[in-house]
């Protein structure tokens, strides 16, 4: 009987937990694989729940209304791997909000209205797999903005304003595999913002406002597979940007840029289509933005003739120099040779006369 009254209160405890959270399970959640799965997707949530299962290892919670979260939403949650965020109205992401879910794999927070990353941020995340940020409204990455990431493989930062890249704000992330950034407005890429990434396989800049880069920007990615830089603003190149990637077999793709179609860019491409470990896969999309008269033809139907214009260019310079020159010779000598028929005549007149 004794033992029957001291069970109680824990049988009493165990049945309040199971009855919170079946109810959450019933009130738009589903859940399933005893409690490890907890579906809220679609629930019209504008808090996280307060009872989620501590057993919970999949925790859905995309396509809600949440607008901010903080630490203690996700305190008790230490076994979760995936969390799904994405679809909501979250404008600020509380520093150290991640930090007690040291087994995270996977973050989607895309399609949401956050601005900023503060340094607390990654705290805890160092088991991240997989950081998706895509739709937000980031402008800038800063020092402090990846800090713990130590093992992410696959960073997402696609569709943001994002406009400056501080040169270290990637330093914590030498496992990373792929970086996309694609549809930012990206103008310039400095050397060393790509330092650490000795792994990078994949680097996605497409649709941004790239007009120039350093030399030396893509040496560090020792093992780069694709380079996106179609759709930006890239008028012409040097051929040692794309030399300096020591990787066996880059793939690199750069149509709908704005090429100025002269002959010293038919000589980069020209050479870069020699390097064996380098593949130009648009090579025959790529089309003149420059000079007026070529815009809109492709370059590949007019590279072969680019330097044959600018050496039939310096063929007539060079005749007309040698042509002036002669001209100028054989002025001076007839000048010459009247002034010496003219001395002459004065001297044979003065010898006659006397």
């Amino acid at each position: 009987m004794q033992l029957f009254v001291w069970a109680l209160p824990l049988l009493t405890l165990v049945c309040s937990k199971q009855h919170r959270h079946s109810s959450l399970c019933e009130n738009g959640c589903d859940c399933s694989g005893e409690l490890r799965f907890v579906n809220c997707s679609s629930s019209l949530l504008t808090h996280i729940p307060t009872d989620i299962p501590p057993t919970t290892e999949h925790l859905d919670l995309s396509l809600n209304q949440l607008s901010h979260i903080t630490a203690v939403s996700f305190q008790a949650l230490r076994r979760l791997s995936v969390l799904l965020l994405n679809d909501n109205n979250i404008s600020a992401v509380s520093g150290g909000t991640f930090s007690f879910l040291e087994s995270l794999q996977r973050l989607d927070l895309s399609h949401n209205q956050i601005s900023a990353l503060s340094e607390g941020f990654s705290l805890g995340l160092g088991s991240l797999r997989e950081l998706l940020l895509v739709h937000n409204q980031l402008t800038s990455l800063d020092l402090g903005s990846f800090l713990h990431l130590d093992s992410l493989l696959r960073l997402d930062l696609s569709s943001n304003a994002i406009h400056s890249i501080q040169v270290r704000a990637f330093s914590c992330m030498s496992t990373l595999r792929q970086l996309h950034l694609r549809n930012n407005q990206l103008s310039y890429l400095s050397n060393a913002i790509f330092s650490t990434f000795r792994s990078l396989e994949v680097l996605d800049l497409r649709g941004n406002r790239i007009t120039s880069t350093e030399v030396g920007v893509f040496t560090p990615l020792k093992s780069l597979a694709v380079l996106d830089l179609s759709h930006n603003g890239l008028s012409t190149i040097q051929f040692k940007t794309f030399l300096s990637i020591r990787t066996y077999s880059t793939h690199i793709l750069l149509a709908h840029n704005p090429w100025n179609c002269d002959c010293d860019l038919q000589r980069v491409f020209r050479k870069l289509r020699s390097v064996h470990r380098l593949f130009l896969d648009d090579y025959l999309n790529l089309s003149c933005g420059e000079p007026p008269e070529l815009r809109g033809y492709w370059l590949s139907q007019v590279d072969t003739e680019l330097c044959i214009a600018e050496t039939v260019t310096v063929l007539i310079i060079t005749v007309t120099v040698v042509i002036t020159v002669l001209a100028a010779i054989i002025i001076a000598e007839r000048n010459r040779n009247d002034s010496s028929t003219k001395q002459w005549s004065e001297e044979n007149d003065m010898y006659c006369d006397s």
